[in-house]
């Protein structure tokens, strides 16, 4: 299958699914345990997202270099409630230095 045939699959997949959820009655999702739920998903799925995209190797292994060092810094300076900006620029620069310094 060539990567456009991919790309449009996957669009294809993303419409029917938000057509899904409007054709969902509203019992169905309406209470306070769904609602919970419905609001910490979106998070959970982007801390799956960036462990698998930092620590996973393109064969399939565990690797740990100098992306997790830079996820240490940008989680340490949200928790100290710093400007996003500032986490993604000292994200970066860490991130730059070790490989820099070697540490693939």
């Amino acid at each position: 299958m060539s990567n456009w045939a991919i790309v449009f699959a996957a669009a294809g997949f993303g419409y029917l699914t938000k057509l899904a959820g409007y054709l969902v009655p509203a019992r169905l999702v309406s209470g306070p345990r769904t609602a919970r739920i419905i609001a910490l998903l979106p998070v959970a799925l982007l801390a799956a997202l960036v462990i698998v995209q930092t620590i996973v190797s393109g064969d399939g292994s565990l690797t740990i270099d100098a992306r997790m060092a830079a996820v240490a810094v940008a989680i340490a300076l949200l928790i100290a409630r710093a400007n996003f900006l500032v986490v993604v620029i000292a994200a970066a620069a860490v991130a730059a230095l070790l490989r820099a310094a070697g540490m693939s």
